[in-house]
């Protein structure tokens, strides 16, 4: 089995057993990066519980999330299985309502 595919079953293990996933440097406590720790801001203010995954720890897991995502930017965030988008969409989500709505109706959040 090739480290691509033990990533590949990572990332999918990880995205399917979790209702919301955020890829991102560093942790949840401890951001490295500030588009991560944007994504963090927006959804510890929305009380979402979810788990962050530091891509910073593994350079097969860093580039194996791009490729999983066709997505060439980290943060990444997952929710209920689907990729959402990274800081700038999440940014945008959020201030127009649709983050918030999105997770609600998910029963993620209280409305």
């Amino acid at each position: 089995m090739s480290a691509e595919s033990d990533v590949n079953t990572f990332i999918d293990t990880t995205i399917k057993g979790h209702d919301i996933v955020l890829f991102m440097k560093g942790t949840p406590d401890q951001p490295r990066c500030g588009f991560s720790s944007l994504v963090v801001q927006v959804l510890d203010h929305l009380g979402a519980q979810y788990i962050g995954v530091d891509v910073l720890q593994d350079n097969d897991l860093r580039e194996g999330i791009k490729v999983y995502s066709d997505w060439p930017t980290i943060p990444q965030l997952y929710i209920k299985g689907e990729f959402i988008g990274g800081a700038d969409i999440v940014r945008e989500m959020f201030q127009s309502g649709e983050l918030k709505t999105a997770l609600a109706g998910q029963g993620l959040i209280e409305a």
